[in-house]
């Protein structure tokens, strides 16, 4: 066995296929697959699932994943000791429904790399349920999910709750809306202007839908996450509902292009949670993250309420 195949198999299961690790470890995909056959023949298992669409971590191959990782790291470890200046980097892989979460996000990593610089941050925007499945499969590490107050949680996750907030409507300042204290449902559904909703498999669609009580404006957009829905409203496309949290001090609104207003005779709250998958041991640059987004959650304490520690 060597360390280079373990390496290799944990590339397949962080990039989600063999052709991009292969492109990522400049190796060719046979030599990559031949690589990792090697390593299920030295271990009698088989690590990966293969398919037409691709390959993914088999079952067996997620349980033996935190073995693998903990050997990956005990080596960076040694080399560290050993006074080694080329160390090989580790990559953090964290999935987000919201990437507006600019007062959260933006923060954290900041001061992340501030004391990792070798280790790289991937932010990849994406639904709850894939966000749920690449933890799973270890694809990511860490996964921040909007959840509506009462929601059940996966047993299979660890979560840590970062902010509460409530859904509000994210409006021009110039917007007829914006003149008012609050907004109820039936002024969405009147024809001041359009709606901008999330797709349907996002929260916000969920609780627009439950809002309205089924009924829908006669027109609306459609779009896939806060960040697009924001900068339709600045362009004066129409109006959206965001959790307070994804608006507040965002640079749109630092800037006054969009403002926010409080939802009438509502109190739902929307939960920021931070997810990663429950194992024996966690990579240390993951941990470290992980502890970031808690930090920064508790220094936002006194605008957005966050409430942090597992759950």
């Amino acid at each position: 066995m060597r360390i280079e195949q373990l390496e290799y198999i944990a590339a397949v299961t962080r990039l989600g296929s063999l052709r991009r690790a292969a492109e990522e470890l400049h190796l060719s995909q046979p030599a990559l697959s031949e690589t990792v056959r090697n390593l299920e023949r030295e271990l009698g298992v088989d690590l990966l699932e293969r398919k037409r669409t691709g390959a993914k971590m088999s079952a067996e191959g997620r349980d033996l994943l935190p073995h693998i990782i903990n050997v990956l790291d005990a080596v960076d470890r040694l080399r560290g000791a050993a006074g080694e200046q080329h160390r090989i980097s580790r990559m953090v892989r964290v999935g987000t429904v919201n990437a507006a979460t600019v007062p959260l996000l933006i923060p954290t990593v900041r001061e992340f790399r501030a004391t990792h610089p070798l280790t790289q941050v991937e932010v990849v925007g994406a639904q709850q349920s894939d966000i749920h499945r690449a933890l799973s499969e270890g694809g990511f590490d860490l996964g921040l999910v909007n959840h509506l107050d009462g929601d059940d949680l996966p047993a299979d996750f660890e979560t840590t709750e970062l902010l509460r907030g409530r859904p509000v409507l994210c409006v021009r300042p110039d917007s007829p809306l914006a003149a008012r204290d609050t907004v109820s449902a039936a002024d969405l559904l009147a024809e001041h202007e359009p709606l901008i909703s999330m797709r349907t498999g996002y929260v916000m669609h969920r609780y627009l839908h439950r809002l309205l009580e089924g009924h829908a404006p006669s027109f609306s957009y459609s779009t896939d996450g806060a960040e697009m829905g924001k900068l339709m409203v600045a362009e004066g496309l129409g109006v959206t509902v965001l959790p307070d949290f994804s608006v507040m001090d965002d640079p749109l609104e630092r800037c006054g292009a969009i403002t926010y207003r409080p939802l009438e005779d509502d109190s739902t709250q929307v939960v920021l949670m931070l997810q990663r998958r429950r194992a024996d041991s966690v990579p240390r640059a993951a941990d470290d993250l992980h502890e970031a987004f808690v930090r920064r959650a508790r220094e936002l304490g006194g605008r957005l309420t966050p409430a942090a520690g597992p759950a």
